[in-house]
């Protein structure tokens, strides 16, 4: 049962990625076709490097019965995510810098949860801008709701 939420979780991560992509790709496009550079600096972000850890059983001489894992079966998996650095504290996660993990944009609300000259206010909106690209462009199939994160890493 866990092992299958890790996989979805690990899925929907290589998705958001590369729906990501495709807004980027996007945006590089429309700057090519455009006479003039945007008025305003684009956002570089990325998704935190996760990957799943799997474990075999590899010891013949183990536990035996009906529950003992067979010699190269799975075992155990694992979701290994990137640990996102906060500030620059002495234990490099803790600290005072005016950077901090932020909920930009909520699944249940289209409206950037910074306000307007508050910190992540620009970022929030670039977000959204992100979201109608994404849906624009796979037929409203899909986007990447509730970002949250610190730039430049992202997490949904």
């Amino acid at each position: 049962e866990e092992s299958i939420k890790l996989v979805q979780e690990a899925n929907i991560l290589y998705w958001s990625k590369a729906l990501l992509n495709m807004t980027y790709n996007y945006i590089h496009h429309c700057i090519s076709k455009s006479t003039d550079p945007p008025p305003f600096k684009i956002p570089i972000l990325c998704f935190i490097v996760a990957g799943l850890v799997v474990t075999y059983s590899h010891h013949p001489g183990g536990p035996t019965g009906p529950h003992a894992p067979k010699p190269g079966s799975t075992s155990a998996m694992y979701l290994a995510k990137e640990l996102i650095r906060f500030d620059n504290g002495s234990d490099g996660i803790s600290g005072s810098n005016s950077k901090k993990f932020t909920k930009f944009i909520h699944n249940s609300n289209p409206n950037p949860f910074p306000k307007p000259g508050k910190y992540g206010y620009e970022m929030a909106e670039f977000l959204a801008f992100t979201q109608h690209v994404q849906y624009s462009n796979t037929n409203g199939q899909v986007y990447i709701s509730d970002y949250q994160g610190k730039s430049p890493r992202i997490q949904s």
